[in-house]
């Protein structure tokens, strides 16, 4: 059922959406249109993904505006069964529109389009009659039926979505951690070995001369043999100072090169921890922000036991966590990107035993989208007017971010 509501109402519809979210943005202070259907999905979507924030860019719109923007005055957002979205992660970071347009897929929204280039806005809808499932980015003729294949993701979704599941070692991508301490590494034969990812150790401490002997030759050979990387830096910190030093070398060590995975801090030498957990926590974030004003996705990697204990509760959700905890269960309740579950794998290409991890999240398609990592610009934060779709299947639409300007035609699926 559509409700119309008044310019100024300021119902709450559902835990996580208020009316004032959907007004028409033509700027004249008229009544608007609400499918009750549209927020219920939206809160199922919201719980699918695991989100911190669902950003509504553009939902009900009036015949004038809608033309406007490049619809035909009578699609979807007309009738208020639409919204434009961009979904945040519990790491505060956009969620792919790819991953959004699969949950909505999964969650019946018969409308779903991914709207530009940065792959971090989403129109989804409640049309009735026809499915409409469209990718703005390639144009006319880009529709499909099933977007896991046209986007080429796992219909398990496990590996997509920001958590764990406990003691499941195998519902996720299968990674290491090395170092100098690995030796020579053949990384062909690795990837042979069904690596999917690698977290490189890229140095330690806060010399120049402390990177890593390795991290040039495994940097290369990972990415010859095609297997995604991140980096860490091995932490001595004990004040907020000195980690804002080994910040700035370890930036100058990862130099023009690009990663698919996070950069993670590592902390979790006993001086460290002697300093209190409110010291800790200081000195993660003093890191993080340093590789943050760089143009890097960050992420702290510890012990199951010291996260609970020295870190405190706002760093756990802002950046991405890497935990470790050697055995057959993840005794943590919280969100966590990769679990570092054993120091004792075995992995044909590397001689003697390595630490072995699963990846719960896809930061690569993350990474890319968001222009993090030497990927590009970062991604540009959501306006409260922009961007703003048309939703009629054969409408041309042009849609602004930024300083890019993108234009297509969707067509009817």
């Amino acid at each position: 059922m559509v409700q119309k509501y008044d310019y100024n109402d300021r119902t709450q519809l559902s835990p996580h959406f208020n009316v004032q979210e959907f007004r028409c943005k033509c700027g004249q202070s008229h009544d608007f249109l609400i499918s009750e259907e549209l927020i219920e999905k939206l809160e199922k979507l919201y719980s699918a993904l695991n989100c911190s924030k669902i950003i509504v860019t553009s939902g009900y719109r009036c015949t004038a505006h809608d033309k406007n923007v490049g619809g035909s005055g009578s699609g979807q957002h007309t009738l208020g069964n639409a919204a434009d979205i961009c979904c945040y992660g519990q790491d505060g970071q956009p969620i792919p529109s790819k991953l959004v347009c699969c949950k909505a897929q999964d969650i019946g929204f018969t409308g779903i389009a991914n709207i530009t280039a940065a792959y971090i806005y989403t129109h989804v809808d409640v049309r009735e009659g026809y499915k409409w499932y469209g990718d703005e980015v390639k144009g006319n003729n880009t529709v499909t039926d099933d977007f896991y294949k046209y986007f080429s993701i796992s219909t398990s979704g496990s590996d997509y979505v920001d958590n764990h599941k406990e003691g499941d070692k195998m519902n996720g991508m299968k990674g290491i951690d090395v170092s100098v301490h690995n030796g020579n590494i053949d990384w062909e034969r690795v990837k042979k070995a069904g690596i999917q990812f690698a977290i490189l150790r890229a140095g330690y401490g806060k010399l120049a001369s402390q990177k890593d002997k390795k991290f040039e030759d495994n940097y290369a050979g990972a990415k010859k043999a095609g297997v995604p990387v991140g980096a860490y830096w091995y932490s001595y910190a004990t004040t907020v100072d000195e980690a804002r030093q080994e910040a700035e070398v370890c930036v100058s060590i990862l130099g023009n090169k690009q990663f698919e995975f996070p950069i993670f801090f590592d902390q979790e030498e006993k001086k460290t921890l002697d300093t209190g957990k409110a010291n800790c926590s200081a000195m993660v974030r003093a890191f993080c922000e340093v590789l943050e004003a760089h143009g890097y996705w960050v992420g702290l990697y510890t012990s199951r036991s010291v996260l609970s204990t020295h870190i405190e509760d706002d760093i756990k959700t802002r950046y991405a966590l890497w935990v470790a905890e050697w055995g057959s269960k993840l005794n943590y309740s919280g969100v966590v990107g990769i679990w570092q579950y054993s120091d004792k794998g075995a992995v044909d290409g590397i001689t003697g035993a390595v630490d072995l991890d699963t990846a719960y999240t896809d930061y690569a398609t993350k990474v890319k989208a968001a222009g993090k990592n030497g990927y590009g610009t970062n991604a540009p934060t959501p306006a409260s007017t922009e961007p703003d779709s048309a939703d009629t299947p054969t409408a041309t639409v042009t849609v602004t971010v930024g300083k890019d300007t993108y234009k297509g035609t969707l067509v009817k699926a």
